[in-house]
């Protein structure tokens, strides 16, 4: 005699559940999360804490028994005139290169979704200065705005002769080479991402402004640029933190000079510990630019959430 449905759901009830696959116990997902919970909290979350140790001490980094000094080095640097000026410049770098990425980036997504001839041509070219290395490029600029460089020498072919001068090597023009050259580099993952982010704006919208009248202009400032809002926010926080990691463009084309005119934190940091041997200074200065990347990235996110509320 079967069993009525009744008790066939009682008795499931009542009995203890097996595991699949014949009784056998299966394997829990601890293996296969173990790597990366090594590297995130073994490697990363470790270096972070030996840092903030290591900035406790005035060491060398060679000398075996290191002096506590506590937070010397961290008072240090907030009366070092250094440190502000490369948080100055990192200031000012973030809202050069941002501004006008964003904007080349935008226009750039633009003209390649109007369906012009050789799109594809032009998308790899405004691409390729992304995956060069700035170790190949930096001897190239390096030639390109000395006093004798090309750059100069096209003023001066151009009847512009009165505006040539040694671009990288005064105070004056030296940060603006480097910003230059950073929004040569990376304008190309900016447009990438605006022309992606396009691509998923609901052609209607366009169509239906378009029907009222609105004219190119239009479209994009009331609907388009709406639309790239999230994308915005996102390449805002990459770029935050990258103008506080910066360090191989500034370093490779001016070595931070002259005079600190094109130091950052990144190449305080290599200054004062590798060439100095501060490493104590040098790790506080980690500790303080970590800090600071972390406060950036949360400002931006919440700014962004306000604005989209606020919608």
């Amino acid at each position: 005699m079967t069993l009525s449905t009744q008790e066939r759901l009682a008795s499931a009830a009542g009995s203890p559940s097996r595991p699949r696959g014949g009784g056998r116990l299966q394997a829990s997902g601890l293996p296969w999360i173990l790597p990366a919970l090594v590297l995130g909290v073994g490697l990363i979350y470790y270096c972070i804490g030996y840092t903030g140790y290591i900035s406790t001490l005035n060491w060398d980094g060679a000398s075996p028994e290191p002096l506590s000094v506590g937070t010397k080095n961290y008072s240090n640097i907030f009366g070092d005139p250094v440190f502000w000026k490369a948080i100055t410049h990192t200031v000012l770098f973030f809202v050069v290169t941002f501004v006008v990425q964003t904007a080349l980036g935008v226009v750039f997504a633009v003209i390649m979704h109007s369906h012009i001839k050789l799109a594809v041509l032009y998308k790899v070219i405004i691409f390729v200065p992304v995956v060069l290395a700035p170790a190949i490029m930096a001897p190239v600029f390096r030639q390109i705005f000395a006093a004798n460089g090309q750059f100069n020498w096209v003023l001066d072919h151009l009847g512009l002769g009165f505006l040539a001068q040694p671009w990288i090597g005064q105070e004056s023009t030296s940060l603006p080479v480097i910003m230059a050259i950073t929004i040569w580099q990376w304008t190309g993952l900016t447009f990438v991402l605006y022309y992606a982010a396009m691509s998923q704006i609901d052609q209607s919208l366009i169509e239906a402004a378009r029907i009222d009248g609105a004219g190119n202009l239009r479209v994009l400032w009331s609907i388009i640029w709406p639309n790239l809002r999230g994308t915005t926010v996102s390449l805002g926080i990459l770029s935050a933190i990258g103008a506080l990691k910066t360090f191989d463009i500034p370093w490779l084309v001016t070595i931070a000079g002259p005079n600190n005119s094109t130091q950052f934190l990144g190449t305080y940091i290599y200054q004062m510990t590798i060439q100095l041997a501060h490493v104590g200074y040098g790790a506080a200065l980690s500790i303080i630019l970590l800090i600071v990347a972390l406060v950036m990235a949360i400002i931006l996110q919440i700014v962004a959430r306000e604005r989209t509320g606020r919608r």
